[in-house]
C-alpha cells in the first residue's frame, strides 16, 4: 500500500486506476504544493503583461492610444477563440460520428433497457404485470377510498385553515406498475424467500384538491417512480398460506418526480422542485426504505417487531484514512494562478450518513477517522463516498466513489485505494472492516482488550457490541391526572443516546412493536433506561432500568419477557425483547498481507500516566504578616540629633519565591496585616528569610533586621503565632503567623473551607487558597500537521486564572512527549477552569483542551488521569494527563483536626474563646504579650470536644439559661400614613400665543421667543427643554412626582424665554392638588397670568394605588405604546419600603461594634438610612418609596455597611416576588448575604399598582382629546384603524387631536391597540 507520505499520485492510465492498481506500477510522485516552475512562469507572464503599460508611461504616450490598442487586441482575441472553439467542435462531431458515436448511441440505449437484458439472473414476469393491468382499477377504488374518507378528514382536523379541504377528483388512470425484472436470491437463509423487484411506473394519475375558504385549487397530474424494491417472504411455515408474512421495502431511495398542477406549478421551478419530490421521499423513506419496512403478517400471533426490524447482517467498520491527487478548486486570479482545496469525505449507507472535518489547503488530505455503520441487506447496500471543497458559499464536488458492502462480507477487511469517478483526477484510501455478530461473550474479553489499544484514532471508540431491543407492548398502565387515559411512548437511553417509539393514543395498554439499535462500547458498565411517558413527556408512567451485565448472563445474550415498571401501577408491566450480539473482526480468515498491516498501523498507547513519585507531594506554606514593634528609627533629622521615625517594609524569600510588604509610613509599630502563599517540598535544609527595611526615596533603603526560620520546624509545628526578634539590630520584632497547610483528597470540606477563607480579610487583598491542582502532561497523540504538510514542533500551555505555564517545545512530531509536572493554586475548585494550548512554536494554534476543575470533585480520589480530545484539532488528537486536585485544610478552619489539648489547662468559656481568637486576628490593637509565644485555645466548643460529657452540657445550658432571650418582633410597624401616597402624573403637550420676548431694532421689528416651562410642587421642580424661535411651541413631556395629598398645596407653572443672560418671563399659573385629586383626571388649556396672552394645554392626573396585580398587563401595555420628548417612562407601580431592625450583625474587622447604616438601590434611585449608634443590633425606622417601571424586572438591592465604607451584608429582593405574595405586600425577617449566618434584617416591602385612568377609558373604547378652549366643544381626531387577522385584534392608531376650527398641523401624542370584545367579522 503505497504511503501518502510521497505526495500527489502519479498521473497512471486509466486501467491502472482503482484498487486493482499496485504501488510497483506506479511512477514517481511528485512533490506536494506548487511546481515551482509553473509559479516562475506565471509570474514571468504577468510581468510580461504589466510592461507595456510601464514603457506606455515611461514614454509619456497617450492614454487613449493605449486604450484603443488595448480594445483592438482584445477583439482580436475573442474572434479568435471563438473561431478555435467553432473549429474543435466541429473536429469532435465529425469523428464521433466516424468512430465511436454508433457504439456509444448502443452503450446509452443498453442503460435504458430493462434489468434482465443487462443480467441474466433477472428474469420477465410478464405474467405479474398481466395480474396487476387487470387488479388497477380496484387498486385506484381503493386509493380513492383511502383518499376521500381517511386522508381527507385527517387534514381538515389538524388545522383550522384547511377545514374546507377536499379531494375534488381522484384517478389513478389506466396505466399500472410493472415489474420490469426479478431476481431470486438462494444464497441466504432456507427459511425464507428473497426476491428482488425492479419496479417501473409511469401513471396517467390524475388527483385534484380544493380548499374552497381560500379558493386555492392545487392538484397532481402524472407520477414518475422508479427502483428496486426486495420482498421477503418469512418466515415458511408448514401450514396454508405456507408464508407467515411478507416484508418490502427499498434498499436504496427510488426516483420519483411529481407533475403538479393548479398553484403547485410554483413547485415546478428548479430548486423548489427538488424540495417538494425531495419531502414526498422522505415520507417514503420513513417507512419504505432501509432500515424501515413494511411488514403485512398473514397468520397471527407473530413478532411484528422482529420481522420489522431483524438482527442486522453485520456492522462495517470504515477507517477513513486519506485522498490523494485531488483536483485544486480554489484558484486564483480566475485560474491564472493554480491554488488548493480544503477537502472532506460524505460517507452513506442507507440512511446512515457521516461527515468528516475539513483538512485546509491540501490536495492530499488525511483523515484518519472511524466511522460504524449497521449493515441490514447484502447484497444491496453499498457505501457510498463523496468528496468535496470546503467553501464559504457552496462546496465544489471533487469526485465519488462507491463499493457493494457485499465484497467486505466475503473478505472480512478490505484495505485499498478507490479511485474517484465524475472528476479528472483523485482517488480516496478506505480501510472496511466487516465485523459478525456473535450470540456469546466467548471473545468479549479479547475484544475490548483490542479496542483498548486504538481509542485515540477516533473522537468516539470502537463498539464491542450491538444492542437491539424489541419494544412490544405494555399493560395496566397508571391513568393520568382527572381519570384520563394516557397516550403512551417510551423513551430508551443507553449511555447518551436516547431513542422515543411511537404515540398509541388513548389507551392503557399500548402495543408499540416497535425495534431500537444501540452501538455498545463495554456491556460490563452500560445500562438500558426505559421511561414510559405520556405523549407531553412530562408525566411518567413508569420507569425500568436493565443492567447489560444481566443480559451477558443470559442464554444465547437475550431477554424475552415481561418486566415489572418501577413508579408506576401496582400490576403495570412491560414486554421487552432485549438482543446484544458481540461484535467479531474475524482476523483468522483475513489473508496475510493485510494482517501484518494491521499489526504494524496499529499503536499500543499507555492508559493512563506515569508521573515521578514525587508528584503531588508539596504542601503550601501560609504567610500571615501582622506587625511589627520597636522597630529602629532611620529617618533622622539635623544630622540625627532629632530622632525621627521609619517608613518600614518588609521582604520575604523562600522557595525562590520573593514576598515585598506594602510601605508603612513613620511608623515603628507598623501593622501589615498581609498574607502570602508559597508551594513548598518537604526536603530538608530550606529556610524562610524575612528583611525589613526603612523605605527612602533617594538613596538605598535602610537595613532595619533580619530572621531565618527553618522550614522544617514550622512543618513539624504545622500552626505558629509568634513575635518573633530581629538580629542584626538593636531592637524591632516581628509579629508572624506561619502555617504548613494540610491537604486532603477528599471534597466534603470544601463548604467550610470556602466560608472560613471568606471570613478572612488582608490589607493586600490575598484570598486563601481552597486547593492545590497537580497537572502532569505526558504526550499528545494523533495531532494535526501543519498546512505546509510538515509536522508541528508542538508546545503546551498551562492556564489557570492569572497563572500560566509552559511546557518545553518538542522536535516535529505528531506525537510529542513532555513528562512535565505544574501545581495551580486554586482559589474556589467550583469556578476555576484549568485551560491547555496546544500551539506550533508558540504561533500556531494546534487545538485546545478545557478541564473545568469542579469536573475533580466527582472523580476518585480527585484524580483524573486519562486521554482527552482536543477542540479544533483533528478528531483524532488527544492529550494524556493527570489532574491531582488536593484540599486545603487549614488548621483553625471549623472542623479541623486539631491536637489535644493538655489536661491541666482549664476549658475558656464561649466568652473567653471570641476575646482570645479576635486577640489573635487583631495583631495591631494588641499589646505586646509577656510570653513570646502565644498559644492559641481552642476556638470552637463544638469543633474539638466531641466526647464533651452529658454533665458539661447541662452545666452550659443552665448557663446559658440564664441569659434572659432577646424576642424578636416578626412583623414590621410602620406609621400609620405608610404607603398612603399617591402619583401625580403632569403631561405637558403644547402652548399657544406666547408673547415675544426677542425683539429686534429696539422693538421695532417682532421676534419670537425661545420658551421653556418650570413646574414646581412640593419642593420639587422640574424643567422642561427649550423650543427655539417659537411662540406656539410643542413639548410633549411628562413627569412624575409621589405626593401625599396634603391640603393646601399648588401646583405652579412658570413660563421663560431664554437668553443668554436672564431668561425673560413669559406667564404664570397654579392649580391646586386638591381639585386635579378630586377630578382624577384633567386635560385642559391652562391661560398665562400677569401677561398679555398665551395658554398652555396640560393633562393632569392623579394616578391612584391599588393592591393588586390583575390590571398590571394592561398597564405596562399603555406605558409601552407612549412615548414622550422627554424620554420618560410612565411608572407601572410605586415599592414602599420600611426599613425597621437588625439583629447580630457581624463585629468589625478590629473587634468594634458597627455603626451600621442600610442603602436601598432601585434602578436609579438610592436612598441612606441614619446611621446608628455602635451595635450589632441598629434599629432604624425609616421608609422609603420608589416609582417601579416594570415590577416583572426590577430589583430592590439593600446594602448594609458600616459607615458607608465596610460592607456587612447585602440582600436582594426581586419585585416580581411581591406579586405572588397577598395584598403584594413582604413583610418579614430576611437573610443578609455576605455576613454572618444569623445576621437578618427586619423590612417590609409593599407594592401598589398605579391604576391609571387612561386604562379604564381605553377599555370602554373612549380616547380622550382635548377641544377649544378650555376643554370643552368639539373636536377632531386623526386615526388609522386595522384588523390584524393572525392575532384577532383591531389595531387603531391615534395620531393626533385638535380642536375643530384649528388650522394647525396635528401633532403626534398616542398610539393605542384596542382589543375588541366582539369577533370582527
Amino acid at each position: 500500500m503505497q504511503s501518502d507520505e510521497s505526495g500527489a499520485g502519479p498521473s497512471a492510465p486509466k486501467g491502472a486506476e482503482g484498487p486493482s492498481a499496485s504501488p510497483e506500477e506506479t511512477e514517481e510522485p511528485k512533490a506536494k504544493g506548487i511546481d515551482a516552475v509553473a509559479v516562475l512562469w506565471t509570474f514571468g507572464k504577468c510581468l510580461g503583461a504589466l510592461l507595456p503599460v510601464y514603457l506606455a508611461g515611461y514614454y509619456r504616450v497617450s492614454t487613449s492610444l493605449l486604450m484603443f490598442g488595448l480594445m483592438v487586441y482584445t477583439g482580436w482575441k475573442h474572434s479568435r477563440e471563438a473561431k478555435e472553439a467553432r473549429l474543435r467542435s466541429a473536429i469532435q462531431l465529425l469523428t464521433d460520428e466516424q468512430e465511436g458515436y454508433t457504439s456509444l448511441k448502443v452503450t446509452k440505449s443498453k442503460r435504458d433497457l430493462p434489468a434482465w437484458v443487462n443480467f441474466p439472473d433477472v428474469e420477465k414476469v410478464e405474467w405479474l404485470n398481466k395480474v396487476l393491468q387487470q387488479v388497477w382499477p380496484f387498486v385506484g377504488q381503493y386509493l380513492e377510498k383511502l383518499l376521500v374518507e381517511t386522508i381527507a378528514p385527517s387534514i381538515r382536523n389538524s388545522s383550522t385553515h384547511l377545514q374546507t379541504l377536499s379531494f375534488t377528483k381522484v384517478d389513478m388512470g389506466d396505466k399500472a406498475m410493472k415489474v420490469v425484472g426479478i431476481k431470486a436470491h438462494t444464497e441466504n437463509d432456507k427459511g425464507q424467500v428473497l426476491l428482488d423487484l425492479y419496479i417501473s411506473y409511469v401513471g396517467n394519475v390524475e388527483i385534484d384538491v380544493e380548499v374552497k375558504r381560500y379558493f386555492c385549487k392545487a392538484g397532481v397530474k402524472g407520477i414518475q417512480l422508479h427502483g428496486m424494491m426486495r420482498v421477503i417472504l418469512e418466515p415458511l411455515i408448514g401450514d396454508v398460506p405456507i408464508v407467515g408474512a411478507v416484508t418490502m421495502f427499498f434498499i436504496r431511495r427510488p426516483k420519483l418526480d411529481i407533475n403538479w398542477t393548479g398553484l403547485t406549478n410554483l413547485l415546478d421551478i428548479p430548486g423548489l422542485n427538488i424540495m417538494s419530490d425531495g419531502m414526498i421521499m422522505d415520507a417514503i423513506a420513513s417507512f419504505l426504505v432501509l432500515p424501515n419496512r413494511l411488514t403485512v403478517p398473514l397468520v397471527p400471533d407473530l413478532h411484528v417487531s422482529q420481522l420489522r426490524s431483524p438482527l442486522p447482517r453485520g456492522v462495517v467498520r470504515i477507517h477513513l484514512l486519506e485522498a490523494d491527487d485531488l483536483p485544486a478548486k480554489d484558484n486564483y486570479m480566475k485560474g491564472v494562478m493554480a491554488g488548493m482545496s480544503d477537502p472532506y469525505a460524505l460517507l452513506r449507507v442507507g440512511p446512515q450518513t457521516f461527515t468528516s472535518h475539513h483538512i485546509d489547503n491540501t490536495l492530499c488530505p488525511k483523515w484518519g477517522v472511524m466511522y460504524e455503520v449497521i449493515v441490514h441487506e447484502v447484497p444491496g447496500q453499498e457505501l457510498e463516498v463523496e468528496v468535496y471543497d470546503k467553501d464559504t458559499d457552496q462546496d465544489d464536488f471533487l469526485g465519488r466513489a462507491k463499493l457493494d458492502l457485499g465484497i467486505v462480507k466475503k473478505s472480512i477487511v478490505v484495505d485499498d485505494w478507490f479511485a474517484l469517478k465524475d472528476t479528472r483526477s483523485g482517488r480516496v484510501h478506505l480501510k472496511l472492516e466487516w465485523l459478525a455478530l456473535l450470540p456469546s461473550t466467548d471473545r468479549l474479553e479479547q475484544i475490548l482488550k483490542r479496542n483498548e489499544s486504538v481509542t485515540c484514532k477516533t473522537a468516539d471508540p470502537p463498539s464491542s457490541a450491538i444492542l437491539v431491543v424489541y419494544l412490544d407492548k405494555a399493560e395496566a398502565l397508571p391513568m393520568k391526572k382527572g381519570n384520563k387515559e394516557p397516550n403512551p411512548m417510551v423513551q430508551l437511553s443507553v449511555q447518551d443516546i436516547t431513542r422515543e417509539s411511537r404515540t398509541c393514543y388513548t389507551t392503557i395498554n399500548p402495543e408499540w412493536e416497535d425495534a431500537f439499535t444501540f452501538f455498545i462500547q463495554d456491556p460490563h458498565k452500560q445500562d438500558i433506561d426505559i421511561q414510559v411517558k405520556d405523549v407531553d413527556r412530562v408525566q411518567t408512567l413508569g420507569s425500568l432500568t436493565i443492567p447489560l451485565s444481566r443480559v451477558l448472563s443470559s442464554p444465547s445474550l437475550s431477554l424475552d419477557q415481561w418486566f415489572q415498571l418501577d413508579n408506576s401501577g401496582p400490576a403495570s408491566r412491560i414486554y421487552i425483547n432485549t438482543v446484544l450480539r458481540v461484535l467479531w473482526l474475524d482476523e483468522e480468515h483475513i489473508s496475510s498481507d493485510v494482517s501484518s498491516n494491521l499489526e504494524a498501523k496499529s499503536k499500543l498507547l499507555p492508559k493512563q500516566t506515569s508521573p515521578h513519585p514525587s508528584f503531588a507531594t508539596e504542601g503550601l506554606l501560609r504567610i500571615h504578616l501582622l506587625a511589627g514593634q520597636n522597630l529602629i528609627p532611620k529617618d533622622n533629622m539635623m544630622g540625627g540629633m532629632v530622632k525621627g521615625k521609619s517608613d518600614p517594609y518588609v521582604k520575604i524569600n523562600i522557595g525562590g519565591e520573593t514576598f515585598t510588604s506594602q510601605v508603612i509610613n513613620r511608623n515603628l509599630n507598623p501593622t501589615w496585616n498581609e498574607m502570602y502563599e508559597v508551594v513548598l517540598t518537604q526536603l530538608p535544609g530550606q529556610d524562610l528569610h524575612m528583611e525589613v527595611f526603612d523605605k527612602d526615596m533617594d538613596m538605598k533603603d535602610d537595613f532595619m533586621g533580619r530572621l531565618k526560620i527553618n522550614l522544617k520546624d514550622i512543618i513539624d509545628s504545622q500552626y505558629t503565632d509568634q513575635w518573633y526578634t530581629l538580629s542584626d539590630v538593636k531592637s524591632g520584632r516581628v509579629h508572624l503567623v506561619l502555617e504548613w497547610v494540610p491537604t486532603a483528597s477528599e471534597s466534603d470540606r470544601l463548604d467550610q473551607v470556602i466560608q472560613f477563607s471568606s471570613r478572612q480579610s488582608y490589607q493586600n487583598k490575598a484570598v486563601p487558597s481552597a486547593g492545590l491542582l497537580f497537572v502532569y502532561v505526558e504526550q499528545a497523540d494523533g495531532l494535526p500537521l501543519k498546512k505546509s504538510g510538515k509536522e508541528p514542533k508542538v508546545g503546551a500551555e498551562l492556564i489557570l486564572g492569572k497563572t500560566s505555564y509552559k511546557t518545553t517545545v518538542c522536535d516535529r512530531t505528531t506525537s510529542p512527549q513532555w513528562n512535565e509536572a505544574f501545581y495551580f493554586l486554586v482559589r474556589d475548585p467550583r469556578e476555576d477552569i484549568l485551560v491547555v494550548k496546544l500551539s506550533h512554536s508558540w504561533t500556531l494554534a494546534i487545538g485546545s483542551l478545557v478541564v473545568p476543575v469542579r469536573d475533580l470533585l466527582s472523580e476518585q480520589q480527585l484524580v483524573l488521569d486519562q486521554w482527552l480530545h482536543l477542540d479544533g484539532a483533528s478528531p483524532g488528537s488527544q492529550i494524556l494527563m493527570r489532574a491531582e486536585l488536593k484540599m486545603l485544610i487549614p488548621s483553625k478552619c471549623p472542623g479541623a483536626t486539631v491536637k489535644a489539648k493538655p489536661t491541666s489547662a482549664p476549658e475558656p468559656s464561649a466568652a473567653q474563646q471570641k476575646l482570645q481568637t479576635d486577640t489573635v486576628q487583631r495583631s495591631s490593637s494588641v499589646d505586646p504579650p509577656t510570653v513570646e509565644t502565644t498559644v492559641t485555645p481552642v476556638s470552637v466548643r463544638e469543633d474539638v470536644d466531641v466526647q464533651q460529657t452529658a454533665a458539661d452540657v447541662v452545666q452550659e445550658e443552665g448557663t446559658e439559661s440564664q441569659i434572659p432571650p432577646i424576642v424578636q418582633p416578626p412583623h414590621t410597624a410602620p406609621d400609620a400614613s405608610f404607603a398612603s401616597e399617591g402619583v401625580l402624573r403632569i403631561h405637558l403637550l403644547e402652548a399657544q400665543n406666547l408673547i415675544a420676548k426677542d425683539n429686534m431694532m429696539g422693538g421695532m421689528v417682532k421676534g419670537k421667543s425661545d420658551p421653556y416651562v418650570k413646574i414646581n410642587i412640593g419642593g420639587v421642580t422640574f424643567k422642561s427643554h427649550v423650543i427655539k424661535e417659537n411662540l406656539n411651541p410643542t413639548w410633549n413631556e411628562m413627569y412624575e412626582v409621589v405626593m401625599s395629598g396634603q391640603d393646601g398645596q399648588e401646583i405652579q407653572f412658570e413660563a421663560y424665554d431664554k437668553d443668554l443672560d436672564a431668561d425673560d418671563f413669559l406667564g404664570r399659573f397654579s392649580i391646586r392638588l386638591n381639585d386635579v385629586i378630586r377630578s382624577q383626571y384633567t386635560d385642559q388649556w391652562y391661560t398665562l397670568n400677569d401677561v398679555k396672552s398665551g395658554r398652555v394645554h396640560l393633562i393632569l392626573e392623579w394616578v391612584p394605588t391599588v393592591s393588586e396585580s390583575a390590571t398590571l398587563d394592561q398597564v405596562l401595555q399603555l406605558q409601552s405604546l407612549q412615548s414622550f420628548q422627554n424620554k420618560a417612562v410612565p411608572s407601572a407601580a410605586l415599592l414602599f419600603v420600611h426599613v425597621e431592625r437588625a439583629h447580630s450583625l457581624p463585629l468589625k474587622k478590629s473587634g468594634k461594634e458597627p455603626k451600621a447604616g442600610a442603602e436601598l438601590v432601585l434602578g436609579e434611585t438610592t436612598y441612606r438610612t441614619k446611621v446608628c449608634d455602635r451595635t450589632v443590633s441598629p434599629q432604624w425606622h425609616e421608609s422609603f418609596y420608589f416609582l417601579v417601571r416594570d415590577p416583572k424586572q426590577q430589583m430592590l438591592v439593600l446594602k448594609l455597611s458600616s459607615g458607608w465604607d465596610q460592607p456587612m451584608g447585602s440582600l436582594v429582593v426581586p419585585v416580581r416576588e411581591l406579586l405572588s405574595e397577598p395584598h403584594l405586600v413582604l413583610d418579614q425577617w430576611l437573610h443578609l448575604d455576605g455576613a454572618s449566618s444569623e445576621s437578618q434584617i427586619l423590612l417590609r416591602a409593599e407594592l401598589k399598582i398605579l391604576d391609571s385612568k387612561m386604562v379604564d377609558m381605553i377599555s370602554a373604547g373612549s380616547l380622550p382629546c382635548a377641544a377649544s378652549g378650555g376643554g370643552s366643544g368639539n373636536g377632531q381626531v386623526k386615526l388609522s384603524i386595522s384588523y390584524a387577522s393572525q392575532e384577532g385584534r383591531l389595531v387603531v392608531i391615534v395620531h393626533a387631536c385638535r380642536s375643530a376650527s384649528s388650522n394647525r398641523v396635528p401633532k403626534y401624542f398616542l398610539s393605542n391597540y384596542i382589543h375588541p370584545q366582539d369577533d370582527v367579522g
